[in-house]
């Protein structure tokens, strides 16, 4: 995964993780990678993988059963809101980055009707 210098690099790997559950790599209780693994498999700090899961439980998106590892959650309306999460967030770029190149709302509208 490559990283972008302007966003912090716990929130972009929470927000893979958060797609990977919303398409369904992950499915509800899927075992996580440890802390190690996922430190070993994003190329980042295990302090970092450790704030990861921490913020991740804060959310409920995934919970840890001591001694066997961090789990996805298994409340669907949870993976319905981090669906919707995501959703509402690539629109918002979409359309701010068109209004930034000078489209108009009616301009994105055609532009949706009319996606083959």
């Amino acid at each position: 995964m490559k990283f972008d210098n302007n966003i912090p690099i716990y929130l972009q790997v929470i927000n893979h993780l958060k797609h990977q559950i919303v398409v369904g790599t992950l499915t509800p209780g899927d075992k996580l990678p440890s802390t190690r693994e996922l430190a070993l498999k994003f190329d980042i700090n295990p302090n970092t993988a450790s704030r990861i899961y921490k913020e991740m439980e804060r959310e409920n998106i995934c919970y840890t059963k001591r001694g066997l590892g961090t789990y996805v959650t298994d409340d669907l309306q949870k993976i319905h809101s981090i669906r919707t999460e995501l959703a509402h967030k690539l629109t918002e770029d979409f359309i701010t980055g068109m209004i930034n190149l000078g489209y108009t709302t009616e301009d994105l509208i055609n532009i949706i009707k009319n996606r083959k």
